[in-house]
C-alpha cells in the first residue's frame, strides 16, 4: 500500500508570473455552488522577507464568497536578476530570471 501523500498536479504556466488578477483559463467553476461567476481578489498582502516581497491573496468566489485558491507571487533581486515566482492552484505555477543589465549573459552565451 502506498502511503506516500498525493502529489497535487498544478498547471505549468512557463514565465507567466502573475503578480495580481487571476488565471481564469483553469477556472471551470465553484466546488460550493457549481456556477462560473467571477472571481474576486480578497485579503491581499504584501510582506518582506530577507529581501524578498512576497504577495498573497485569495481567490473567492463572487457567488458564494467560498475560496477557491491561495495565490502566492514573490519577487526579488538575485546577483544581477529579478526573480519571480507564482505558485497558486488556480493560476498555476511560474518562475521568471530577467537580468538587470543591459545584456543578458545568458543570452550572450547562447548566442556564440
Amino acid at each position: 500500500e502506498n502511503n506516500q501523500p498525493m502529489e497535487q498536479k498544478l498547471p505549468s504556466e512557463g514565465t507567466t508570473c502573475l503578480e495580481n488578477g487571476s488565471y481564469l483559463m483553469n477556472y471551470v467553476g465553484c466546488i460550493e455552488c457549481k456556477t462560473r461567476d467571477f472571481v474576486m481578489i480578497v485579503n491581499k498582502a504584501t510582506e518582506e522577507q530577507d529581501g524578498e516581497e512576497i504577495i498573497t491573496y485569495d481567490h473567492v468566489c463572487k457567488n458564494c464568497h467560498h475560496v477557491i485558491a491561495r495565490h502566492e507571487y514573490t519577487f526579488g533581486v538575485v546577483d544581477d536578476y529579478q526573480e519571480y515566482t507564482m505558485l497558486c492552484m488556480l493560476c498555476g505555477r511560474a518562475e521568471d530570471s530577467i537580468s538587470v543589465l543591459p545584456d543578458d549573459p545568458y543570452l550572450m552565451t547562447s548566442l556564440f
